[in-house]
């Protein structure tokens, strides 16, 4: 079974030049990398990475800026070099974020997956920490969890393999008839926050989602390069009643989703937080009701934000 990653990455060219890193230390190294800016400056300087010796790396640069937009690029630039449906050769397709840590089985273990489970089309692997709701994990420390050095954090992609409705985007990996037949939904721009609940939901239509343990990683979270808070808060509205409207996502679990972020927002506004927006989140979040009420509200107004 051929493995290849897809990385879309925007503002971080340093910590997607350590992915490649990663990638390079897996014992099972991918057959195709395909990394994706929003522009060139974007995109790591990989002249002369070790990983070139035994895998193809593309550098490839999106029409426009947002994941969903340059997660589509690397889908169309990698089913050019993968094995077509008529070859009966299977292979899968790895969206990891670009300051995601890959322990080094993770594509050795999602590979076995697929292998043994026919009806398994896609898998997110277990989190040993998530920096992306505090300050962030440094790279010094994400070595310390993969080691077994720092004690795993609480997180709910964790425990025994099991049937999960979403696969996580920072890790995820989707098997070749679902790349055939799925993309992205650019509707969702920029972050594309909740595009990774879009992708499964279609993605389910042709199997079972499992989160698989032993695909084990590290999200670092790092800061820079992220959405606004204002245009983060707008898309925390706006994004889940865009799905539900597409009957992707239940309207009552698009109400959870607001009514938890909103009431997290206003919380965390009046207390104050040091590396959070959350006025800026707040800000969003009112902008998006107003527009709720005026019939416009819709993903793509954050681009005029």
């Amino acid at each position: 079974m051929k493995r290849y990653v897809i990385v879309a990455t925007k503002g971080r060219p340093v910590e997607t030049a350590t992915l490649l890193d990663f990638l390079h230390d897996q014992d099972a190294r991918p057959d195709g990398v395909y990394i994706v800016g929003a522009s060139a400056a974007d995109l790591p300087d990989a002249a002369g990475h070790p990983l070139l010796a035994s895998t193809r790396v593309a550098l490839l640069v999106g029409d426009k800026p947002g994941s969903t937009t340059q997660r589509n690029v690397g889908i169309e630039a990698l089913l050019k070099d993968a094995p077509d449906a008529a070859s009966g050769e299977r292979w899968f397709a790895s969206f990891f974020d670009d300051d995601f840590r890959p322990h080094r089985g993770w594509l050795r273990a999602c590979e076995a997956l697929f292998t043994e489970r026919d009806d398994v089309i896609g898998m997110t692997g277990q989190l040993l920490a998530d920096g992306v709701k505090g300050s962030g994990i440094s790279e010094a420390d994400a070595l310390r969890y993969l080691s077994g050095e720092r004690e795993r954090e609480p997180h709910w992609a964790s425990g025994e393999r099991r049937e999960i409705g979403c696969a996580y985007g920072c890790n995820m990996a989707f098997v070749d008839r679902v790349i055939r037949q799925c993309r992205f939904d650019e509707a969702l721009p920029l972050y594309g926050w909740q595009e990774d609940y879009d992708f499964t939901a279609h993605a389910l239509l042709l199997g079972t989602v499992v989160y698989e343990p032993g695909s084990i990683g590290v999200h670092l979270g790092t800061k820079r390069g992220r959405t606004s808070g204002v245009r983060f808060g707008y898309s925390q509205i706006a994004n889940p009643l865009y799905l539900a409207r597409k009957h992707t996502m239940h309207p009552r679990r698009a109400w959870r989703f607001i009514s938890r972020h909103l009431c997290s927002n206003l919380y965390h506004s009046v207390r104050g937080h040091p590396l959070v927006d959350y006025r800026g989140r707040l800000k969003g979040n009112v902008l998006a009701f107003v527009d709720m009420m005026k019939g416009v509200i819709h993903p793509q107004r954050i681009l005029e934000l």
